[in-house]
């Protein structure tokens, strides 16, 4: 990525599927309602796409998942792909998608992905082959770990190593479900107390099951442009100002620490791109299939010390109306998460903030907005900033 790729580009429709569980729609179905509705709120025509970009499904049987989703959708792209760098792939297809569009190989890019994940599989199925994809094949896998196993121990360690307390940790969990309240196409909506957190039923010491993304049937899509084809279309436009990755490591066993990890560095390369820095974002949202994964990309964004994060929360700041609101629709944690889903629904919600108009969570004044998405075991990461007008 380079500094030339600022303001080139726009999100310029946005879409999610029914959310919850859907008992009646395949995972291609809600790919395939998430990109109509982005089609429909940017005022676009299937077309008008020559792009496509998608991430990956443990629910559908194809191996050409790219390919697949143009036939469903009537698509003749002269780009396509599905690309795979686990949660962190919706924010890597944006970096990719405005890529493409900068250099010509594209104009128009619809970026989408959705899983049957809450209907289409089994408690058990999905969790062994979460363990499956991400767990080292001879090193890790005869041993039987789980995706939150692997989690609790970064949250033990950070525990160990800054005197987070579980309340604080519990806090994270309370704020999203606060905001997925005020959202009218979350998943959970009832609101929780740090103690239910507490108190809710033990999945991996420290996490319990409300410490836990959700499993659902969801699916998002957001649509790319240049950024002088998206003054054109229907709803005001969100400019891509920076993109930036880094990946770390693949296995847990291969991390190089458990409590410092590649949001840095990523964070970094966007906000050089961008032009920005931390105290130029009005609001964030950042990736939390755990309680404790916001805590840590908090800290490594910029937005306080090591440490610290768990404070954040507890004072308030990560709220609506509070310093840097955070996942103003609820997260992963209570608004919706299936695969890739959950990190794309991040990126949408950040280009609603920018239009504004949200009601009770509307950021008051938002303009700058920074997405965090992580995949694997905190192994791939990527920051994207977005404005509601060049930079």
């Amino acid at each position: 990525m380079t500094i030339q790729l600022r303001n080139k580009t726009a999100i310029v429709g946005v879409g999610e599927s029914d959310i919850g569980k859907v008992p009646h729609m395949t995972g291609l179905g809600l790919n395939a309602q998430a990109a109509r509705r982005a089609l429909d709120d940017a005022g676009l025509q299937v077309s008008d796409i020559d792009g496509l970009l998608t991430a990956y499904s443990f629910t559908e049987p194809y191996f050409m998942l790219g390919t697949v989703l143009c036939e469903y959708l009537g698509l003749k792209p002269g780009f396509c792909s599905a690309m795979i760098a686990g949660g962190a792939t919706p924010a890597v297809m944006l970096g990719h998608a405005a890529a493409a569009i900068a250099t010509g190989m594209a104009t128009t890019v619809l970026v989408c992905t959705g899983e049957n994940r809450a209907t289409g599989l089994s408690r058990d199925d999905a969790v062994s082959a979460l363990a499956a994809a991400v767990g080292h094949p001879y090193f890790e896998l005869p041993y039987g770990p789980s995706i939150p196993g692997c989690y609790a121990m970064i949250a033990r360690r950070y525990m160990h190593e800054y005197g987070i307390s579980r309340e604080q940790l519990a806090q994270v969990a309370v704020t999203t479900r606060r905001h997925a309240s005020l959202h009218p196409n979350s998943h959970m909506k009832k609101p929780i107390t740090i103690a239910d957190v507490i108190d809710s039923k033990p999945i991996a010491a420290p996490l319990n099951i409300l410490d836990c993304c959700l499993i659902s049937d969801a699916a998002g899509a957001f649509i790319v442009t240049s950024a002088e084809r998206a003054r054109d279309c229907r709803r005001k436009p969100a400019y891509v100002l920076g993109v930036g990755e880094r990946h770390t490591h693949e296995h847990i066993l291969c991390a190089e620490s458990l409590v410092h990890f590649g949001a840095e560095d990523s964070g970094k390369a966007a906000y050089a791109m961008a032009g920005l820095g931390p105290q130029d974002i009005d609001v964030a949202q950042l990736y939390d299939c755990f309680s404790i994964v916001p805590v840590i990309e908090l800290e490594e964004l910029g937005f306080c010390q090591p440490g610290e994060g768990g404070a954040f929360y507890a004072q308030g700041h990560a709220d609506v109306g509070g310093k840097l609101p955070i996942n103003t629709h609820g997260g992963m944690l209570s608004h919706a998460h299936a695969g890739a889903t959950g990190g794309l629904l991040g990126i949408v919600e950040a280009v609603q903030q920018l239009r504004g108009g949200l009601g009770e969570r509307q950021v008051e004044g938002a303009e700058v907005a920074l997405v965090h998405n992580e995949g694997g075991v905190l192994s791939s990461h990527c920051t994207v900033i977005i404005a509601n007008s060049p930079r």
